[in-house]
């Protein structure tokens, strides 16, 4: 981790395996989906909280020496001078404590209007009718409707991270902090590489567009969701209309907050 460590973060389908995919073209960076760092990260935290009865025994260097370690652990196999980019939902809310275990690493946020979102979460549960998927408890029932408001609340995978995003979005952090809108990636995906590598400080690359390979297929099959990190082999935009009742797609319209004038904290958005 001494050549440097950032990360991927923002709003689910929103292009983040697809610019995990792209920067891993370039032989200095790996970088990957959502890897189980942060899960690792959090679990230490609690056992090394006032719940352990041994906490006296803690105190917050070795606090931070140990979660530290859990970041130097699991990447100890990349060789060479590869910079680190990991990706989780849950880095947005975690900014104090990237700061204070890594000063100088960056978030990219991926993001995407959250109707948008829900629609695409919703393509890839129908196009595996006879599977129920983990994302809903391996439940076969419910509707649109139910999924959605699922995915939507406050431990869903995009209330959670909606919420997160807003909490760096507005915080003291913020300029750690890079919005990337799941458009500008798909349709000038060379200005956002651009934009990416001047935020972090890294030299420019040369990135194929019409050449990318990325799949997690054993992780979606477990998942009962196949196809969820599958990257297609060109950055492309298709056009289509929602599959989402109307009613329901208009009602996320005012949750693209990036794209409000007001951005107290001046975050780039790009």
């Amino acid at each position: 981790m001494h050549n440097g460590v950032h990360f991927i973060s923002g709003l689910p389908r929103s292009g983040s395996t697809l610019l995990a995919a792209l920067l891993r073209q370039n032989p200095r960076i790996h970088a990957g989906m959502s890897s189980p760092v942060a899960s690792l990260l959090f679990a230490m935290q609690r056992q090394m909280s006032q719940e352990n009865e041994a906490a006296p025994f803690i105190d917050d260097f070795q606090r931070e020496a140990v979660l530290r370690a859990i970041f130097e652990g699991y990447y100890a196999q990349i060789q060479g001078e590869k910079i680190v980019i990991d990706t989780s939902r849950a880095w947005c809310a975690k900014l104090p404590l990237l700061a204070r275990l890594y000063p100088h690493a960056k978030v990219v946020a991926c993001v995407r209007d959250v109707g948008w979102i829900m629609d695409s979460f919703e393509r890839i549960i129908r196009a595996n009718p006879l599977e129920p998927s983990r994302m809903f408890g391996f439940d076969p029932g419910g509707t649109v409707f139910s999924r959605v408001s699922g995915l939507g609340g406050a431990d869903g995978a995009v209330g959670f991270a909606l919420n997160a995003l807003r909490e760096a979005f507005y915080g003291a952090e913020a300029d750690r902090l890079l919005l990337v809108t799941y458009e500008t990636l798909t349709t000038s995906p060379a200005r956002a590489l651009a934009g990416i590598y001047s935020f972090l400080g890294l030299p420019a690359f040369t990135h194929d567009f019409e050449n990318i390979e990325y799949d997690a297929e054993e992780f979606d099959r477990r998942l009962g969701t196949p196809g969820l990190h599958r990257v297609g082999r060109r950055v492309a935009a298709p056009a289509r209309e929602t599959i989402l009742p109307p009613g329901l797609f208009s009602s996320f319209g005012g949750d693209s907050f990036w794209r409000e004038p007001a951005n107290p904290r001046g975050v780039r958005v790009l």
